[in-house]
């Protein structure tokens, strides 16, 4: 690090780059995790709770009908650590039945809002030590170290692996295996491959929570690294790829335009759009067959009765 640096401007600049570069592109992307400034997390929060979307309540009652069989997975003086912690629901779920953990960890990019969720948790459970760790876990991250800690679990909900095209995916899941090492383990949310009609509901709700969280990215890098996007100027859409087994989501430029990123001018033509997020969704034996690539083997599923949703619980293998 450069003296007179700050970590933040370190932050804005790698921010800056990665916009920029996705934005050259022939077809032009923005990095999902950019949805996450405090607003985003919150708008999050909000589609969770929404009738169309059912990961996170389908996943929801999965931990809580079988949470005593995925904490005896986890076993006693485990170091849990969870990547991209949001506001930690179902880490409770967890907690409320973990016996003796030696920690917690949660990671998150948004630091304002791990930071208030990490000392509501903490004051939940005094007797469990918390260690927030701001960063964004698609690269390699730094666990405190934590005495008496018998194993890492990490702890991936909300089918978030879906964000990770396929070969990115198994690089993540390598990093996690290295992470945790020879008898850590990773309790996952992978969503199911399902109809059609049921994948696209849940990312178009007709409360428009979800286009407010779209171009929330937009608003998020006029913010960071100085851009003037009008958020009006795009519109959001979302449609299930068959070929690819992913839902995609996509900013639609209303008009030719430019916009102005960090002193660089980027010119969208009409119609163009900006893919901000995939969604893949498996079958088990198709996870299954991700997860060896990476050296992880499944242990135990767990799948609600329409099939929707499955939370795993894999070894390194």
């Amino acid at each position: 690090m450069n003296p007179g640096v700050s970590p933040l401007s370190l932050e804005q600049d790698v921010f800056r780059e990665e916009v920029l570069v996705g934005l050259q592109q022939a077809r032009k992307t923005l990095p999902p995790k950019y949805f996450y400034d405090a607003r985003g997390s919150r708008l999050f929060d909000r589609i969770c709770e929404l009738d169309a979307y059912y990961p996170t309540r389908t996943e929801t009652a999965l931990m809580n009908q079988w949470v005593d069989e995925m904490v005896a997975c986890l076993g006693r003086r485990c170091l849990l650590v969870e990547y991209g912690s949001g506001s930690s629901v179902k880490t409770r779920i967890l907690l409320d039945h973990l016996p003796d953990p030696a920690g917690y960890v949660p990671i998150d990019i948004s630091g304002e809002h791990l930071l208030q969720t990490a000392e509501v948790l903490a004051a939940a459970y005094p007797a469990l030590d918390v260690y927030p760790v701001v960063a964004d876990y698609s690269e390699a991250v730094d666990l405190p170290e934590v005495l008496g800690a018998a194993h890492t679990v990490v702890f991936f909900p909300g089918s978030t692996i879906g964000n990770f095209e396929p070969q990115a995916a198994v690089a993540f899941l390598k990093r996690v295996a290295r992470l945790c090492g020879a008898c850590g383990g990773l309790l996952i949310g992978v969503d199911l491959q399902k109809d059609i009609a049921v994948l696209e509901a849940a990312y178009n709700d007709p409360e428009g929570v979800t286009e407010a969280f779209n171009k929330n990215i937009l608003l998020h890098i006029n913010r960071v690294v100085g851009a003037d996007f009008n958020p009006d100027a795009f519109a959001h859409h979302a449609f299930y790829n068959p070929v690819h087994g992913r839902i995609e989501m996509h900013l639609i430029s209303l008009a030719d335009q430019w916009v102005t990123v960090a002193d660089t001018a980027v010119y969208f033509h009409a119609q163009e759009t900006i893919c901000t997020e995939y969604s893949y969704k498996y079958t088990l034996q198709g996870f299954a067959s991700l997860a060896a690539e990476a050296g992880l083997q499944v242990e135990k599923v767990w799948v609600d009765d329409r099939r929707f949703f499955s939370v795993q619980y894999l070894n390194i293998g």
